[in-house]
């Protein structure tokens, strides 16, 4: 199958009579669910938005705290939950919502379980990392604001994790909150 670029496909669909065109929308939202979710979210975009994300929370705790049997422990379905959500909806605080419940559910999780192995970690700490990168990225604090706690509340609930989780937190979470300094408790 060889490429098209955007404006020879735009040039072809143009030929197309709206019965044609969407008889090839319905195909594609029959042959993808990834499809299926993108044409809902320019549908009913508030609904489906909403419905994704609790699905997405379901996936990341599915990983952590299944309803049944041991914890799988997949940190790539759960970031791929993250990663969709993001490329569907385009909501930089719900996505960032997602990534700090991840971070949260891995501290809770080695709090309750013990120590973890050292990728656990570096996922939770790169997660945590990549939180605040789009915080900072939103020029503003109101997303400092609206997430202060629960970062603040991560690094705190992770006191007694080893491999150095701990110190790392603190180190990004101060390093971060200095811009917002004039806003700190």
């Amino acid at each position: 199958m060889t490429k098209i670029s955007i404006p020879e496909l735009k040039k072809q669909l143009k030929t197309y009579k709206a019965e044609e065109l969407v008889s090839i929308i319905i195909d594609c939202y029959k042959s993808s669910s990834d499809v299926k979710s993108y044409i809902h979210m320019m549908l009913e975009p508030e609904n489906t938005e909403n419905q994704l994300f609790d699905e997405a929370q379901k996936k990341i705790l599915h990983q952590f705290y299944p309803e049944r049997g041991e914890p799988k422990l997949k940190l790539a379905e759960a970031k791929k939950a993250i990663s969709e959500f993001s490329k569907l909806c385009n909501n930089e605080a719900r996505t960032i919502d997602l990534m700090i419940y991840y971070v949260e559910l891995g501290v809770d999780f080695t709090n309750e379980y013990g120590d973890m192995y050292e990728s656990f970690y570096y996922s939770m700490g790169s997660m945590y990392h990549n939180a605040l990168q789009k915080i900072t990225a939103d020029n503003g604090s109101g997303l400092f604001h609206l997430f202060r706690d629960r970062l603040k509340g991560i690094v705190q609930d992770s006191g007694g994790v080893g491999w150095g989780f701990h110190d790392h937190l603190v180190e990004v979470y101060y390093a971060f909150a200095a811009d917002y300094e004039d806003e700190i408790e």
